[in-house]
């Protein structure tokens, strides 16, 4: 007989990055998703069904409907927490934090993860969620851990640092400890993952710069969908002075390799700072952090790699596609995706690499069962098992 399965609610779901990790860690089974915005709570309801997967405002599920679990997983917004100690209920500041400690209350999860952007944990909004942990606060049964972690030191081929904060109730559970580490650093962990490791194979011109003409219904609602994640290799078609700009960008490069006609004003004038603009990637390092809008080269470093200056070399002088991000993101390719192109890059700019989530998940499963942490099983990453 099998074990049987940690049951979870994801709050903030988005698309389903840290579920989809979990549920690769295996052992852990979502009983609820809440996510407001359709498309992601669409394309989170392709990948993990429908029936537990609530389309909605957070704020309008009863508490009955609250089912108990043992873990709720999620990233709250982290604009509102400031007030939250006042109690305020009408403060719309504090709704979704309020309401995220609604849940914990009614669920009564054994251990909560919160996962947020790096500054959120310098913030105030920090600062009083760790006093609500104390005597007398509304999580004062748990005992928090905190700090950042390095999407890259799990596996995932992307520098991209979060703050994680793993709340609970049955011991303080610590955060975990990297299961790679960068090309220069000695040890026996096998070497960080890179661009060159997921985008390898891909085609360097992508045919359409659309995607298929498909909708399907979820919740009552048409869609664009479902797609799969190599429907999402779409281009662009950029003008002329921005393939110029493209072709001097070098690996690891960015503006300041621009010739001053091909400057923008606001560059010329920004003599520091925004180093990653324009940037073009590294063959053989992680990439910078996914945001959503990967598919603009002036908002960060998302030239393809492929860059050669000889006269029998090649360059790709495009930004990566949305297949290419999806997989720096570390979504496996059976993945599916719905919405339009803006609404999946958002979806994959936002989400929780799955590879990050699964470290997280199997490192939690010996305190959920209750065996000692020394017993924690033995993890190959998928791109490991798959080199």
């Amino acid at each position: 007989m099998g074990t049987k399965p940690f049951t979870m609610i994801d709050l903030f779901a988005g698309c389903g990055g840290m579920t989809s990790g979990f549920i690769a860690a295996k052992d852990f089974k979502p009983s609820m998703s809440v996510e407001f915005d359709l498309h992601a709570a669409a394309t989170y309801a392709a990948n993990f069904g429908e029936s537990h997967t609530r389309y909605a405002d957070i704020a309008t599920i009863p508490d009955d409907q609250i089912p108990r679990a043992d873990l709720i997983i999620g990233g709250p917004p982290c604009q509102g927490f400031s007030n939250l100690g006042s109690r305020n209920v009408d403060d719309p500041r504090n709704k979704l934090w309020k309401e995220y400690i609604r849940f914990v209350r009614h669920a009564k999860p054994r251990v909560f993860v919160i996962e947020n952007v790096d500054r959120f944990f310098s913030s105030s909004e920090f600062a009083l969620l760790q006093a609500e942990a104390a005597p007398g606060g509304l999580l004062e049964d748990y005992e928090l851990s905190s700090g950042f972690l390095l999407a890259a030191d799990f596996g995932v081929p992307q520098r991209r640092k979060r703050t994680i904060v793993i709340a609970s109730r049955i011991g303080k559970i610590p955060l975990p400890t990297p299961t790679h580490a960068r090309p220069d650093t000695l040890g026996d962990l096998p070497e960080w993952h890179t661009t060159r490791d997921v985008l390898s194979g891909l085609p360097e011109k992508p045919v359409t710069t659309e995607l298929p003409a498909s909708r399907v219904k979820f919740f009552d609602e048409n869609v664009p969908g479902v797609f799969k994640s190599s429907d999402l290799h779409v281009g662009r078609k950029p003008v002329e002075r921005s393939l110029e700009r493209y072709r001097y960008i070098p690996p690891g490069g960015g503006r300041f390799n621009l010739p001053d006609h091909l400057l923008s004003r606001c560059w010329r004038e920004k003599k520091a700072g925004t180093t990653d603009v324009m940037g073009r990637m590294q063959w053989d390092m992680p990439s910078l952090t996914i945001r959503t809008e990967f598919f603009k080269p002036e908002k960060g470093q998302y030239l393809h790699p492929q860059w050669e200056q000889d006269d029998n070399g090649h360059s790709v002088d495009r930004p990566i596609t949305h297949w290419e991000a999806a997989r720096l993101q570390s979504f496996p390719d059976d993945f599916q995706w719905c919405g339009t192109k803006l609404q999946v890059a958002k979806q994959i700019g936002n989400a929780v690499p799955p590879m990050l989530a699964e470290a997280i998940a199997h490192h939690l499963k010996p305190y959920l069962r209750g065996d000692s942490p020394r017993t924690r099983e033995p993890v190959t990453c998928r791109l490991c098992r798959a080199a």
